[in-house]
């Protein structure tokens, strides 16, 4: 994390400098603010990880009760979860004391060239970027070091070895052990983290260029409902936050019987995670009353006044509910597409990662269904402001999201601090248990954080459109113009660039690890035998340093592509950037979450058999390290990737929409 750190604060630190000579000195220091928020959720989340682990093989090994144990996991998963909203919303509370003067104020300031722009929207939005700068190289870093530690020690260990699974005779195990921390809790941490107070900016700096062009085309509409619509999604997530926490009380709180072990861990992290939504919504429904009580809301789209604003953020919660449902049905060993993936296995690793793909593909289409369903319905309430406030509604309770999704990786460490310090197959038969239930709470987490970031994002392209137009203008990005075409074109194209850079980033380190893992069977005496340890220390030494080496240039060109572009191309084909990104980086996140969730668990499915060793494991072994980049590094990047893009564009847009050099060339 040190090495880490020293790299991205660096960069968060130009930024911060090149925004403040090209807009204010506020907009630089906002950044600074969101990179501290991001990277001190990170920390805090893998501190409790990392004091969480043992604790929780200590349970299992002491009560041999799987719900004691699941509860210290979620304890521990719950650092995280808390930390996320709490950085986010205590930054958020920094930025408004030390901007206080400008909060509402919708009026256009100037930078050094004579190009205006609104001030405190640009404030919230280097926030928001801050958080992102973190986030993107947190995740990608993260997810390098993780999935090829992972990947080198199931290739050599499960398939050459024959050895179990966290052997401590396999060199790469620490490095694997680590990385589950390193990616799925500090890097999970900034991710949701970036996605939670993006969201809330986008719906904020929508909400002011909405009034700004309300403003200017003589519409109905008062300051006091302005101030009230700002305020408004920031109160929301904290009552969300709060009955996140009276949830997990709940939760920790239930009682169970001593000799009862038959409680499935699934259903129980359901309903934690359903009472914390389902509490967010009965809580939000009541503030939402009470506080438009008797307002008039003028032109604006409301179509059922302050009900709207009560219905828009619930279809965001309920879609994220359904979210998780679909990617339940697609990656848990319960459903149907995990079983056909161990019912094939035996005929071979080539077949189960068809089956894998194939229905993987297949659950693209519910899930977009679903996204379909929060915009269209929540526009119809509320215009664009129901789709950003859907958004809103679908992170309001990430705190439990992320609680459940880091128990995961801590359920998977304490797995492996079974298997290192002997502590018997009783106990490691609960930690594996609540391991493969942590694969599909993850692939739900990844589902939740991809429709969040549509959502956002539409927001995002709204009031990117309304920064280049005049504000009479009526807000359109015609997609046939030639320029936002060929913009579309080439976002999709460098979505796929950029994971193809990932996954590749991700085999060069499995290589040298499995390059390294193998020289140390062959040199070291008696390593097979158990009578002597690996180095661990030159396989975690090269985890870190390909991790970082590898995941410069990706973040670098989500950060610099709109900026680049929009000085070349214009704002419009900036626009198309964004539209294709959007498109593609959605499917290919849901295909990557899913594909590689199903695979992990049909590989747990067959050793829970007892078929450790036989054809079918292989073959599933294999499944699993092809999809453990794809679910733990591409899919997880690319809903940052989307929303750093739009927040650069957002910054960006009212210089480049008056410099760009197709601009210069036609005025020639």
């Amino acid at each position: 994390m040190k090495k880490l750190y020293k790299i991205v604060i660096p960069v968060a630190i130009v930024l911060a400098l090149v925004l403040t000579l090209m807009l204010d000195y506020s907009v630089g220091i906002a950044l600074i603010i969101g990179s501290l928020m991001s990277a001190s959720a990170g920390i805090f989340g893998m501190q409790g990880a990392t004091r969480a682990n043992v604790r929780v093989a200590e349970k299992a090994r002491s009560t041999k009760n799987i719900f004691k144990t699941l509860k210290v996991a979620v304890c521990g998963g719950s650092i995280n979860g808390l930390s996320t909203m709490g950085f986010a919303l205590l930054g958020l509370v920094i930025v408004s004391i030390l901007f206080h003067d400008k909060l509402f104020d919708i009026s256009e300031t100037s930078n050094f060239i004579g190009i205006g722009y609104i001030q405190i929207s640009q404030i919230l939005t280097a926030y928001a970027l801050g958080c992102s700068v973190i986030a993107i190289f947190a995740r990608i870093a993260g997810g390098i070091y993780t999935k090829g530690s992972d990947t080198a020690a199931d290739l050599v260990g499960k398939t050459e070895e024959k050895i179990p699974e966290d052997d401590p005779r396999n060199a790469a195990v620490i490095a694997d052990c680590v990385g589950d921390n390193v990616g799925d809790t500090a890097g999970l941490g900034s991710d949701l983290l970036e996605s939670f107070m993006g969201t809330i900016v986008s719906t904020i700096v929508l909400l002011i260029h909405t009034v700004v062009s309300f403003v200017a085309k003589n519409m109905n509409f008062s300051q006091n409902i302005f101030e009230k619509l700002y305020i408004f999604p920031i109160v929301f997530v904290t009552i969300g936050l709060f009955s996140c926490m009276i949830a997990l009380n709940i939760f920790l709180g239930k009682k169970v019987n001593d000799e009862a072990n038959n409680i499935d861990p699934h259903a129980e992290l359901n309903w934690f995670t359903w009472t914390a939504a389902g509490l967010t919504a009965i809580f939000n429904a009541f503030f939402t009353i009470i506080f438009f009580k008797g307002e008039n809301f003028g032109d604006l789209p409301f179509r059922f006044g302050s009900v709207s604003l009560i219905i828009s953020p619930l279809l965001g919660i309920i879609a994220g509910i359904i979210i998780g449902v679909v990617t339940e049905l697609y990656t848990s060993d319960k459903h149907f597409a995990t079983k056909k993936i161990v019912k094939i296995a035996p005929k071979g690793a080539s077949l189960v990662i068809n089956q894998g793909m194939a229905g993987a593909m297949k659950s693209v289409l519910p899930t977009v269904i679903v996204l379909v369903f929060i915009v269209i319905f929540p526009y119809a309430c509320a215009g664009y402001i129901g789709i950003a406030m859907s958004a809103v509604g679908m992170l309001s309770f990430v705190a439990s999201t992320v609680t459940v999704d880091s128990y995961g990786p801590i359920a998977d460490n304490a797995g492996g601090i079974t298997e290192m310090a002997k502590l018997g197959d009783d106990v490691r038969e609960i930690t594996d248990t609540l391991d493969a239930v942590g694969n599909t709470t993850a692939a739900i987490g990844k589902g939740l954080a991809i429709g969040a970031a549509s959502s956002t994002t539409i927001g995002m392209m709204i009031a990117y459109v309304y920064i280049f137009n005049p504000p009479t203008a009526n807000i359109t990005l015609n997609v046939i113009n030639p320029f936002v075409f060929s913009g579309a074109l080439i976002g999709s194209a460098i979505t796929y660039f950029f994971s193809g850079m990932l996954i590749e980033a991700v085999a060069n380190l499995a290589d040298k690890m499995v390059q390294e893992v193998r020289r140390q069977f062959a040199e070291i005496f008696g390593l097979r035998e158990g009578t002597a340890l690996p180095d661990y220390n030159k396989c975690v030494g090269i985890a870190a340093v390909d991790a970082i080496a590898e995941m410069k240039l990706p973040a670098i060109i989500a950060i610099i592509l709109p900026v680049v572009s929009g000085f070349i191309m214009g704002a419009e084909f900036v626009g198309g950037i964004l539209i294709g990104s959007i498109l593609s980086s959605i499917m290919l996140a849901v295909f990557c979450g899913n594909s590689g969730g199903a695979w992990d668990n049909a590989k747990k499915m067959v050793e829970a058999l007892g078929r450790k060793g036989y054809p079918e494991h292989i073959a599933t072994v294999v499944g699993d390290t092809v999809g453990d980049s794809l679910k733990d590094t591409v899919g997880p990047s690319l809903d940052i990737f989307i929303k750093i893009m739009s927040t650069v564009a957002i910054l960006f847009a009212p210089i480049f929409s008056n410099y760009n050099l197709i601009s210069l060339i036609s005025k020639l």
